[in-house]
């Protein structure tokens, strides 16, 4: 996942809470949004921040959840804490860094609160998994 970025880097350098792969698995979940929703760039040269590509807090953190189920599995709960990412708010922290670090954008509309509470990390993450020990 990591090729690291200078400016990934001084945002990581910035927030010590969250580590700088966690800035690089926040672009890719944007881009698994944009993708589920049918809102991906449609090219290279196409602004990611036009407001057509836009998606809410609550669509970013949703499809958060579900990109690191299927890229981490079992172990997503545990990459996560590793990142410092330990409710669906700190996803809102990451987005408004990399905001604040103009590398992402936002609309008047968009706020911290977006992210607040949508769902229980631990719970969903781990929610289906079962581990079933065989007995000799």
């Amino acid at each position: 996942m990591s090729s690291f970025n200078a400016k990934l880097l001084a945002v990581a350098r910035q927030d010590p809470r969250y580590a700088y792969e966690a800035y690089e698995f926040i672009f890719q979940a944007l881009e698994h949004t944009q993708k589920m929703l049918g809102r991906p760039p449609t090219d290279e040269k196409a602004d990611p921040n036009e407001p057509r590509h836009h998606v809410s807090g609550r669509q970013l953190a949703e499809c958060a959840r579900d990109f690191a189920l299927q890229e981490f599995g079992m172990m997503a709960r545990v990459v996560l804490r590793m990142w410092g990412i330990n409710r669906t708010a700190d996803f809102g922290e990451l987005v408004f860094n990399l905001i604040e670090a103009e590398l992402m954008s936002k609309t008047t509309d968009d706020c911290r609160g977006d992210f607040h509470n949508i769902y229980d990390l631990d719970e969903s993450l781990s929610n289906g998994f079962r581990i079933v020990l065989e007995e000799d």
